[in-house]
């Protein structure tokens, strides 16, 4: 299980930035040559405002000189003009040249790291991925994925800008230094109201996860195929709408609040922003008529001033929108470097090749966690190898658990499971799972091709057509490929365009040939026939019993006509072994087993 931990929200402000170097490298590695094309053209670019300015300041002061004497040599002044005219050109090209690269290796990084979230999310345990805790982390580390780009362009826009504010600094203490004490004051109370609330706005983010989630889950429910017969037959459109609204009226006062409180303090620092403008632009009026500076000299400092002020601006309102990135980006991260809790690797055990003995189930007993019920309690049985054990049971009793176990999706709390006299954990988990081949009773129908849908029982075989092909007919899944427009390459489901849908004994078909597709040493089938009929179930049932005959099997079903079929019969009441044997020796028994056998088949007579 990976080590969750219940983080408070992040009080350091400054703390996230120190993922951003971090960021910066794996931006790097995604694609070096349009990184490194980025910021040269960036670096270059910085230095054009402050070069522009001053070409026209050259321009005016030229313009004013030849206005008042008698030179007819206008050649500096068209080259002045020639030369800004280039920067002006340069300065655009720039520009798309820098968007451009910025969009692509933004979204070459955005694929890698959304391909890493999915990879590590497989790491998970399946207790953690039924964690709440584990989603709101989740949820946090998937925000950031859809900024990155975002991010990345604030990131080396603020570098950028950086530059150039430094470069029109030296341009305003070259003629009055007091300029820049008087823009200092101005700004400084916008940036430090803008990185109170990028802190707030985060921290609402970060305590309302589970709240967007729960968001998130009601658009999903009220607007979707999948939920939309239970939707409309039980009228349940005007409940989760206003459940929906309800909970999202909450939110939108909590950011309404937040909203307007920021709104109002940026509006005033505003206003001191602007004074403090105009306070420069008369100093400098005042300049110039005293015959001080000239009108060109004018022109460079009111527009380096101006630019400065906006450029600081922006730069400060860039800053709170990666403040507020990297907290993100630090989920991100927390998010990737989870620890898994793994068995050094001196430790593992090799698989057997063969299994020669068997499972042995050694009192072992299992509570989910945050629950007190033991599901499983002292449980002790032996799954022989090249058995085919059937579990049996009312609902509830812990079929289902005890499988969840055997996969080792679940370790247990008490006793152990040994694999030819080996504790199961002592195995790589990874390499001890693709020992099996299963097929749950809620099994998922992807929105793939029929061929697709088969070949993810064996994905890395997905191009042996013949191993497709063979999977079906076991599992009788090409009676409903051929009745397809498109055969094995038809689109199922809705969702996506020129699907067909199937009914859920095709699909139980379909999901059955994935149990085929993987020569197992253990296969599992948990309910996979319950949507077929009578006839279909039992064909499928004896084809799997000579399918697997020299293969470990454990069948859940209950219906009595398939099970009978098992070598032994394992029967579960309230997680503990009620009862073990033939379907005969149970029969013979006048047990539990008896009784369900005596009320299914008087439901046949």
């Amino acid at each position: 299980m990976a080590e969750i931990q219940n983080q408070e929200h992040p009080n350091g402000t400054l703390a996230s930035f120190q993922h951003v170097p971090r960021f910066f490298k794996r931006v790097r590695d995604a694609s070096p040559s349009l990184f490194m094309l980025n910021i040269s053209v960036r670096l270059v670019s910085a230095f054009l405002p402050i070069l522009i300015l001053w070409i026209g300041k050259e321009i005016i002061d030229s313009v004013i000189e030849l206005s008042q004497s008698d030179n007819n040599d206008y050649s500096r002044l068209w080259w002045f003009v020639g030369i800004e005219f280039v920067l002006v050109l340069l300065s655009d090209i720039f520009g798309r040249v820098i968007t451009l690269t910025t969009t692509l290796v933004g979204n070459l990084y955005a694929n890698e790291s959304s391909v890493e979230i999915i990879q590590k999310t497989a790491q998970m345990d399946l207790q953690d991925l039924e964690d709440p805790e584990f989603y709101d982390k989740l949820e946090r580390a998937r925000r950031q994925t859809s900024n990155r780009i975002t991010l990345l362009s604030d990131l080396l826009g603020q570098a950028q800008s950086l530059i150039t504010i430094t470069s029109l600094v030296i341009g305003l203490i070259v003629f009055e230094p007091w300029l820049v004490l008087l823009l200092v004051l101005a700004i400084i109370p916008s940036f430090i109201n803008e990185l109170k609330f990028t802190k707030e706005s985060y921290g609402l983010a970060y305590r309302w996860s589970p709240e967007r989630r729960e968001l998130d889950y009601l658009r999903y429910i009220g607007a979707s195929d999948v939920t939309a017969k239970e939707v409309k037959l039980f009228g349940l459109s005007d409940y989760i709408s206003e459940r929906f609204a309800k909970l999202a009226d909450k939110y939108y006062v909590e950011t309404k609040k937040l909203a307007i409180r920021r709104s109002s303090w940026g509006s005033l620092f505003n206003i001191l922003g602007s004074l403090a403008y105009y306070s420069a632009y008369i100093f400098i009026l005042l300049r110039v008529l005293a015959g001080v500076l000239t009108v060109g000299e004018l022109t460079f400092l009111a527009g380096s001033f101006n630019r400065l002020r906006n450029s600081l601006q922006q730069m400060f309102a860039r800053f709170s929108k990666i403040t507020e990135s990297s907290m993100y980006l630090k989920d991100y991260f927390d998010f990737i470097d989870l620890e898994v809790q793994r068995i050094p690797d001196d430790q593992i055990q090799p698989l057997p090749e063969d299994i020669e003995k068997g499972f042995v189930f050694e009192n072992v007993s299992f509570k989910y966690p945050g629950t007190d019920h033991w599901v499983l309690k002292d449980l002790s049985f032996e799954l022989r190898a090249k058995e085919k054990l059937a579990l049996v049971g009312e609902n509830g009793a812990g079929k289902t658990t005890l499988v969840k176990l055997l996969l080792r999706f679940y370790e247990p709390d008490k006793g152990r499971i040994t694999l030819d006299g080996l504790d199961i954990r002592s195995f790589d988990k990874s390499s001890y799972q693709q020992y099996f081949g299963v097929i749950f009773q809620d099994y998922f129908k992807y929105g793939f091709t029929a061929r697709d849908n088969i070949a993810v029982g064996e994905i890395s075989k997905k191009e042996k057509m013949d191993l497709i092909q063979s999977a079906a007919n076991q599992s009788l899944a090409n009676e409903v490929i051929r009745t397809l427009p498109g055969k094995y390459e038809q689109q199922l489901g809705k969702r996506f365009a020129g699907g067909v849908e199937l009914s859920g004994g095709q699909w139980q078909k379909i999901a059955l040939a994935r149990a085929y597709m993987k020569d197992a040493e253990v296969v599992i089938l948990d309910e996979p026939t319950s949507a077929l009929d009578a006839r279909a179930e039992y064909e499928a049932f004896q084809r799997f019993i000579g399918l697997t005959k020299n293969k470990t099997a454990v069948i859940i079903s209950h219906r009595f006509s398939t099970v009978r079929m098992a070598d032994r019969i394992l029967v579960l009441k309230d997680g503990g072994l009620l009862e073990i044997g033939t379907h005969d020796e149970l029969l013979n028994n006048d047990g539990l087993y008896a009784e369900l056998f005596s009320l299914q088949a008087m439901g046949y007579r």
